[in-house]
C-alpha cells in the first residue's frame, strides 16, 4: 500500500525559492508532483522514475529540480526562481509511468498549498 505525505509549502516572494518533500511508503515505479489552482486543470509539474530519469513541464523546465533520497525514502522538489503564477497547491503522486504521464495516478498526498507573492 503506497503513502504520501507532503510537507514544505508556504509563503515566499517573487524570486524566492522554496523545496517541497513528500514522504514515500511502498513501492513505487514512478514518482510526480502536480499541482492545482482553483478554476484550472491540474498540471504535472515534474516526474521520476526509479532509474532517475526525470521530465519537467516545460513552464518549470530550468527552475524546478525532482529528486529522491533512496535513504530516506522521501521525494523533493526544489523550486527556484518562483514566479507568481506558481502559486497552486501541489501534490506528489505515485504509479505506473503511463498513468502519471496520463494524469490519473492511483495515489495521492494530501496536498501542501505554495503562494507567491
Amino acid at each position: 500500500h503506497v503513502q504520501l505525505v507532503e510537507s514544505g509549502g508556504g509563503s515566499v516572494q517573487a524570486g524566492g525559492s522554496l523545496r517541497l518533500s513528500c514522504s514515500v511508503s511502498g513501492d513505487t515505479y514512478c514518482l510526480a508532483w502536480f499541482r492545482q489552482v482553483p478554476g484550472k486543470e491540474r498540471e504535472g509539474v515534474a516526474a521520476i522514475r526509479k532509474t532517475g530519469y526525470t521530465d519537467y513541464a516545460g513552464s518549470v523546465a530550468g527552475r524546478f529540480t525532482v529528486s529522491k533520497d533512496h535513504a530516506k525514502n522521501t521525494l523533493y522538489l526544489q523550486m527556484n526562481s518562483l514566479k507568481p503564477e506558481d502559486t497552486g497547491m501541489y501534490f506528489c503522486a505515485a504509479d505506473f509511468c503511463n498513468l502519471l504521464v496520463a494524469g490519473v495516478p492511483s495515489h495521492w498526498g494530501q496536498g501542501t498549498q505554495v503562494t507567491v507573492s
